[in-house]
């Protein structure tokens, strides 16, 4: 005997969400979404046109998408026919995937997912499930939509346009000694503006035209001779100067895409070229990508932004000031990877936001090892004498301090060295394994006091019971976001072009890594209370649990928020 099966005949329910499991995930993007404030919609309003599918539905589809590592239009556009989850938070809409990509990459899209990062955070911090009382920052590079090959390199067109610049300062020159042109009221000596170049052309056209005019003038052959002889020089200058403004043009574009990047790709100009882990081709090919920086904790994500450069020490700043400026304000701890340790970054923690800043220095780890403790030579061994202020060497030598020196980076921090000198290293038994600095030199050695002591506060503080076990936290709280992200969601390169473009995707991305997250941990926690509530066995088995959990069970709903409607 076979069960009832007839193709001809209709088939309750016809309420999609009746088919749905209970604790799914389309009823977390759900109530996700309806917590959204209306004002965030507003934008998207138009009174022109035909009526436009509602924002709600769209971003819950496309999140819904995203948790079903479905990243293109075309594939959301086929879930819309095929996924229960996906018709029901459709209600029966089929848009296309045009309207779809034009919704993802829509202007006002970045609110709305800032929004949503808002309201999730503040529902788990509600639920108490995270503390807020501290966040986890890492870093991962992303590969662009870009082709591996189309690169610039900003030392190439610096050496290329300087050769420029010389050969069109040359060739200025020499026009000016030929009496070709008249001379320029220059901006700057050192190099031909764009606009003065231009001058230098329409000075050398009218003198190739007035040359032009008299050769049509001129009957005898020896005199017409002589005037295209003539011509010769402003002619050719003429076309030299016209393929330098080209390239001139050129240059300076590029270096302006480029600012303080190395590299840009010309299929997508806002990525830059960098090392990936994922290097597939195996020799350390560098390919364009994104640096994404991100804040967890719980294994959440809360916040995020895209940067083109590829270092994480760069980015901690420009990010805490996004992560207070559009989710949230920071917490008390900040705890981070050795990448990100640096004097500017302590002192931005510590000093002016007067936070505590749990990252470890490049050489914390290294500190600790016996051999680096052992090590006679290691400057950070010497005995400093603090009355004296002065250092002894392995050969009970002094190094009295000398002078103040300054240094500033590339990126305009200044950081200050008191340089101390020892007072004789000559016939020194150690001075081969101490120094290389010539005979008649003495050792010389650079402390800044200022960061020495921040790296004491932080060595203090990574040795405490109660901050370092939250600094240890770090690995379980922010590499599983990346994993899941990248192994699990399938999430390994970006499928549109543009930072603005790529901040969305990004985003919906980690929000669908966020959603998937926390409908598997209410899973194990709705398992665990059905265990101990053996009377709602069967009203689970029913279908109908979804609705009638709150009507039958109160106790469940601290646990269920975000399925109780």
């Amino acid at each position: 005997m076979y069960k009832h099966y007839n193709m001809k005949q209709l088939v309750l329910p016809m309420d999609l969400e009746r088919k749905l499991q209970e604790n799914d995930i389309a009823y977390h993007i759900n109530h996700l979404v309806e917590s959204i404030p209306e004002e965030a919609f507003a934008k998207f309003y138009s009174l022109e046109g035909a009526p436009s599918y509602h924002p709600r539905m769209m971003l819950k589809i496309i999140l819904c998408g995203y948790t079903q590592s479905a990243f293109s239009g075309r594939k959301i556009e086929n879930l819309l026919k095929d996924s229960i989850r996906m018709m029901w938070l459709a209600q029966g809409y089929e848009p296309s995937y045009r309207t779809i990509n034009r919704f993802r990459i829509h202007p006002e899209m970045k609110e709305l997912l800032r929004q949503c990062f808002v309201q999730f955070r503040t529902q788990l911090v509600k639920e108490e499930i995270i503390t807020a009382e501290t966040i986890f920052i890492d870093g991962t590079k992303i590969e662009a939509n870009a082709n591996k090959f189309t690169f610039v390199w900003k030392k190439s067109v610096d050496k290329y346009h300087q050769k420029l610049i010389e050969k069109s300062n040359k060739l200025y020159d020499e026009l000016l000694e030929q009496e070709i042109i008249p001379e320029l009221v220059r901006e700057n000596e050192e190099e031909l503006t764009v606009e003065e170049l231009t001058k230098i052309l329409e000075s050398l056209e009218e003198n190739v035209a007035k040359y032009d005019e008299l050769i049509e003038e001129t009957k005898e052959a020896a005199e017409r001779k002589e005037l295209r002889r003539e011509r010769k020089n402003p002619k050719k200058a003429l076309k030299e100067l016209s393929e330098m403004k080209e390239r001139k043009e050129k240059y300076q574009k590029n270096l302006e895409i480029l600012g303080d990047r190395n590299s840009y790709s010309k299929t997508d100009p806002d990525a830059t070229f960098m090392r990936m882990k994922d290097d597939y081709m195996k020799n350390g090919q560098l390919k364009a990508g994104y640096n994404i920086q991100i804040a967890t904790e719980g294994q959440f994500a809360f916040a995020y932004d895209v940067y083109p450069n590829p270092t994480d020490t760069r980015t901690l700043i420009p990010f805490l000031d996004s992560i207070e400026k559009d989710f949230f304000s920071l917490p008390k701890y900040i705890v981070a990877d050795a990448g990100y340790g640096s004097e500017s970054n302590y002192e931005e923690i510590l000093e002016k936001r007067e936070l505590e800043a749990l990252i470890p220095y490049t050489l914390h780890r290294k500190e600790q090892k016996k051999k680096h403790k052992n090590n006679l030579f290691n400057t950070e061994n010497w005995y400093y004498a603090e009355a004296e202020d002065c250092y002894v060497c392995p050969n009970n030598k002094r190094l009295t301090y000398r002078y103040n020196s300054h240094k500033k980076d590339k990126y305009g921090y200044q950081r200050t060295f008191k340089v101390y000198e020892c007072e004789d290293c000559n016939g020194c038994p150690f001075r081969s394994d101490c120094t290389k600095v010539k005979e008649g030199s003495h050792r010389q050695i650079r402390i800044n006091v200022h960061f020495e002591k921040q790296k004491a506060y932080i060595r203090e503080k990574l040795s405490d019971e109660n901050t370092a076990s939250i600094y240890w936290r770090r690995k379980i709280d922010v590499e599983p976001v990346f994993g899941n992200l990248k192994a699990n969601l399938g999430f390994s390169r970006f499928s549109v072009r543009g930072k603005e473009k790529v901040f969305n995707e990004i985003g919906l991305a980690l929000m669908a890594t966020n959603i998937r997250k926390l409908a598997a941990r209410r899973t194990i926690l709705l398992n665990e209370k059905i265990k101990n509530t053996p009377d709602l066995v069967n009203w689970t088995k029913s279908g109908v649990f979804h609705f009638k959990l709150k009507d039958f069970c109160p106790s469940l709903v601290s646990v269920l928020p975000f399925m109780l409607y």
